[in-house]
């Protein structure tokens, strides 16, 4: 699928979603829904059509009327509207939780990119962001070693995350965007799902982390920002660091901890929401320190 149809089913997916929270009234300009969905002109009629076609919408020149609700089934796939980097970063996050893959471990990339069913060139330009901090070695033909981090790395990156992430919480807040309160409130019931399950659905807690966490960055609406998100969701999820010591417990925990901020979020409470992320950062550290195992580093 390239790159301009995922772009395309994504604003499909984001009109949608304003047309769910502003009803006719997001039906405005062509110049103003491009602004609003921040895409092209081109792009905004190819929407609109599609929209017109499936009759949600009328669309005659400038008269656009909305002509019934969206329903689930007007909504593109997640799979079909994320980039290509996220979906690296998605498959490869996956393979590091679940595979406990080990410090010294040397990467294929060509091999990889067969696994995950991706390009090779998208797939080297994620590794590629991993070489600066030290995690990942380029390697001659086409192979990386990835490598462990240590205690003051750790600390560092804690340190850039909370200023990250306060700074970015603040924002969502003071700013709401309509989807990504749509995406908050998706996540609410994936954590309940995790509080309220058995030791299997805890168990698959870190992957639903990195997906909360991310969003709390896309608050700050700051490409400097979401990229540091996505690189810290490999490192704080670096699997084969943690003991398995009491992890469903600790991510029940977690998921509880994020709970509080989310509905701190939806209530529109910044400072409980503040409060709030500030306790899950600090518990965050102290699992971190506990329960990493600095000597299985690379």
């Amino acid at each position: 699928m390239t790159r301009d149809n995922r772009l395309f089913k994504a604003q499909v997916n984001r009109l949608l979603t304003l047309i769910e929270d502003q009803g006719d009234a997001a039906l405005g300009s062509e110049a103003g829904l491009a602004a609003s969905l921040e895409a092209s002109r081109t792009t905004v009629r190819a929407v609109l059509s599609h929209l017109h076609d499936r009759g949600v919408i009328a669309w005659d020149g400038r008269d656009k009327r909305l002509l019934r609700a969206p329903e689930p089934g007007d909504f593109f796939d997640t799979d079909q509207t994320r980039s290509t980097q996220d979906l690296i970063r998605d498959r490869f996050l996956e393979w590091v939780l679940q595979g406990d893959v080990a410090p010294g471990t040397v990467l294929n990339e060509t091999r990889l990119a067969r696994q995950f069913d991706l390009p090779l060139a998208g797939l080297r330009e994620f590794l590629i962001r991993f070489e600066p901090f030290g995690l990942i070695e380029k390697q001659p033909n086409r192979h990386w070693l990835l490598k462990g981090f240590t205690p003051d790395f750790a600390a560092e990156m804690f340190e850039v995350r909370r200023l990250f992430e306060t700074r970015a919480l603040t924002r969502l807040i003071a700013e709401p965007d309509p989807a990504l309160t749509l995406r908050l409130t998706g996540l609410r019931a994936d954590h309940l799902a995790v509080t309220a399950g058995g030791r299997r659905a805890a168990l698959e807690f870190p992957a639903l982390d990195a997906r909360f966490h991310a969003l709390i960055c896309e608050g700050a609406r700051n490409r400097f920002v979401s990229d540091f998100s996505r690189t810290i969701s490999i490192i704080v999820h670096y699997h084969y660091l943690w003991t398995k010591k009491d992890e469903a417990d600790r991510n029940r925990h977690a998921a509880a901890e994020h709970l509080a901020i989310i509905d701190a979020i939806l209530a529109g409470d910044a400072q409980a929401a503040q409060d709030a992320l500030a306790r899950h950062l600090d518990t965050a550290w102290q699992t971190l320190s506990t329960s990493v195992d600095w000597q299985a580093r690379g």
